[in-house]
């Protein structure tokens, strides 16, 4: 199960072992987002912001915020508010800073539990998470909440990584196991975050399994499209 899958040691909270990796990593999370994606990770965005149009949301839940990239994509869509949630300051503080620069007023940053929401029941028209789910300690707790304070009608949109088959994904488990952690132990100085990531996205329920869980979750209308030969997934699940 993907909650066995933490950063740093087999015992103690993972989620205290996640705000831990995330605040230690927040100096370089953005630079390295970029380079070890290649930037495509901007496209996934895009592509889920594009979807998301169809539903019109007017306010906003990004859980899992990090520095808040998710969150101010979806200002195309031109909502009357959006709201970012993390566990992690240090990744907060830096999506405060990038929110400053560019003079945007209409997202608040706060820290929050993903699976204690302190949001009121039918609060919110969409509930978006980018590369957050497979963090959660208790997935499906995590994903009912996001359910909890959905309104009736909205929609959670859920970018997760997934693993990629055939012959790319052989080099694509050549990359994320061994050039990954390379490259973010000397960028970000933390080697056990590098190496969590693709140990994560191994151990997380992708595809039909993930589908399966949403379902469980009281979802409803459940897609699913792959990215990018299927390295990235965008779930959708409506209330």
């Amino acid at each position: 199960m993907e909650h066995k899958v933490k950063p740093y040691t087999a015992t103690g909270s993972k989620k205290e072992q996640v705000e831990k990796m995330f605040d230690n990593i927040a100096h370089r999370y953005d630079f390295l987002n970029r380079f070890l994606s290649f930037g495509i990770d901007k496209s996934w965005r895009k592509k889920a912001i594009k979807l998301l149009s169809a539903y019109k949301p007017k306010r906003i839940l990004d859980v899992a915020t990090g520095t808040a990239d998710f969150a101010i994509a979806t200002l195309k869509l031109k909502p009357e508010e959006v709201i970012g949630v993390d566990i992690s300051e240090q990744m907060l503080a830096k999506g405060r800073e990038k929110l400053k620069e560019e003079g945007i007023k209409n997202i608040r940053l706060q820290r929050g539990d993903s699976e204690e929401l302190q949001f009121e029941d039918g609060s919110f028209d969409a509930v978006i998470v980018a590369f957050g789910v497979r963090n959660f300690e208790n997935l499906e707790q995590g994903l009912s909440e996001m359910n909890r304070i959905l309104k009736p009608g909205g929609v959670a949109m859920i970018l997760e990584f997934s693993k990629p088959r055939g012959f790319f994904g052989i080099l694509f488990k050549i990359y994320s196991s061994v050039i990954v952690p390379l490259w973010g132990k000397i960028f970000s100085g933390d080697s056990s975050a590098y190496t969590y990531l693709p140990e994560s996205v191994k151990a997380f329920p992708e595809g039909e399994d993930f589908k399966a869980i949403l379902n469980k979750c009281k979802y409803q209308n459940v897609k699913d499209h792959r990215l990018t030969f299927g390295i990235c997934s965008i779930y959708i699940g409506e209330k």
